[in-house]
């Protein structure tokens, strides 16, 4: 039974009491109505423990910490790129990650000498990454194509896994698709073969 549901404990009626049941349990659907009775006929054992404050539950491998963990390792995107900013902002939100690599060849007109190093990546992070986060960053790119400063700019999706079409438009845009191992890139990566 799927939550929400609720537990009520309720005394046996006497046909229950006479077969030797000595609680019932009630689990009840709130939005259905189902019902589930479970018959308690002897408690072997019966403890508490006082487990302190609850700490809550944290989800680990959220976009935030992949986002993280990528900065920190920013050659799994590519050889000789360097960290510009994480969120570096733009006028429709911030790109997850800007990279540069200053050994690449810049074809755009200098403004000046330090311009010539300047060779971008805007990379998009994702846990699954939907046709939805290829038009979020065609929209990135091309706002950050206009910037003489940045441009040419690149784009890059890195997700844990990719829907198809995804990987199909990015591939059609001119987007490059990475897929990301959280558990080796958080160290933790056993090196056995597994299952999923």
């Amino acid at each position: 039974m799927s939550p929400p549901c609720t537990l009520t404990v309720e005394t046996p009626d006497e046909e229950s009491a006479s077969a030797g049941v000595i609680e019932h349990w009630r689990v009840t659907h709130a939005k259905t109505g189902d019902a589930l009775l479970v018959r308690i006929y002897e408690v072997l054992h019966d403890s508490s423990h006082e487990l302190g404050i609850d700490p809550g539950l944290q989800k680990d491998g959220v976009e935030a910490d992949l986002q993280r963990l990528l900065a920190e390792q920013v050659e799994v995107i590519g050889d000789r790129l360097t960290l510009v900013r994480r969120e570096y902002p733009t006028a429709i939100g911030p790109v997850d990650l800007l990279l540069r690599n200053p050994e690449a060849p810049v074809t755009v007109e200098l403004a000046s000498a330090d311009d010539a190093a300047a060779a971008h990546v805007a990379v998009e992070v994702k846990r699954r990454a939907g046709i939805d986060a290829v038009e979020q960053l065609t929209r990135y790119l091309e706002l950050l194509n206009r910037d003489s400063h940045l441009r040419p700019v690149r784009g890059v999706l890195a997700a844990q896994a990719f829907a198809p079409q995804a990987r199909t438009l990015a591939t059609d845009r001119g987007i490059a698709c990475v897929v990301l191992d959280y558990e080796a890139m958080k160290g933790t990566d056993s090196g056995l073969p597994t299952l999923f």
